[in-house]
């Protein structure tokens, strides 16, 4: 039975697993290596982690870490950050991890799009948009490099290239939401969702289960990634890896879902 998606999504700098604010502010919240570890006890359906450092730095994807990470993994991976050639996709999937996600590289070199996907599969693919509404205005934006250039592209035109070109899901990242805990933007997600034909994961903005819920009820079938509502706890965010039993994801996310949509 197909069923929602609930994803974490870890953050790397430094080394270090980190929760960011609109994309700034990072906060160390611990080894992504424990993460990993405490998120396959809870079984969670997915993960994704993403090396904030590397695309911005020029730096090639730490495949040492990424090895660490796929081995400890017990859960689908899906890993982004330097990834630039289609040879390094294929070097990360061959150890171990089932995704890769490109952003900034498939804006600005889209071919990488479709030579990723004739060496590792399109299913396999993975697009992250970051989108910003423009000022004074209900249309967005995509923007690259962890928030600090705008493309001034819609990202619906942008949704529609890639799929053209070979990506096998598409990840909206909405910037102005990312950390704030405090509902994510279901008229925008019911939007993007109308013209994507590949499976398609949202993230930004999610402080309770009930938000993702509500994503879900509106939605139907998708993946909802969260960062800041599996690692932080409680009114303060006191740092608390967590995720929600199989009875509350039911309750919560599963017993929402209208396939039909």
């Amino acid at each position: 039975m197909l069923r929602p998606r609930l994803i974490p999504c870890l953050l790397i700098q430094d080394g270090g697993l980190v929760k960011t604010t609109k994309f700034k502010d990072a906060k160390y919240v611990g080894d992504p290596i424990n993460a990993v570890r405490i998120f396959n006890e809870k079984e969670a359906d997915e993960l994704v982690v993403l090396d904030i450092d590397a695309s911005v730095h020029n730096h090639e994807p730490n495949y040492e870490r990424i090895s660490f990470l796929a081995a400890e993994c017990r859960m689908p991976l899906c890993y982004g950050g330097g990834i630039k050639t289609a040879q390094q996709a294929k070097r990360i999937t061959a150890l171990g991890v089932e995704k890769v996600a490109i952003s900034s590289a498939a804006i600005e070199n889209p071919k990488l799009i479709t030579e990723m996907a004739a060496e590792i599969g399109s299913q396999s693919v993975v697009v992250v948009l970051d989108v910003k509404k423009k000022l004074l205005s209900k249309n967005y934006e995509v923007w690259i490099h962890n928030a600090k250039v705008n493309t001034k592209r819609n990202p619906i035109e942008v949704m529609t290239e890639v799929q053209s070109l070979g990506a096998g899901e598409i990840v909206i990242n909405f910037i102005e939401h990312d950390g704030t805990m405090k509902g994510m933007p279901i008229d925008a997600i019911q939007m993007f969702k109308k013209v994507c034909k590949v499976p398609f994961t949202v993230m930004g903005g999610a402080g309770t289960m009930d938000d993702l819920g509500d994503v879900v009820a509106a939605n139907g079938l998708l993946g909802v990634a969260a960062g800041s509502l599996f690692v932080f706890k409680g009114p303060y965010r006191a740092v608390l890896i967590n995720y929600p039993n199989q009875n509350l994801k039911q309750e919560k996310i599963y017993g929402r879902c209208n396939v039909q949509k």
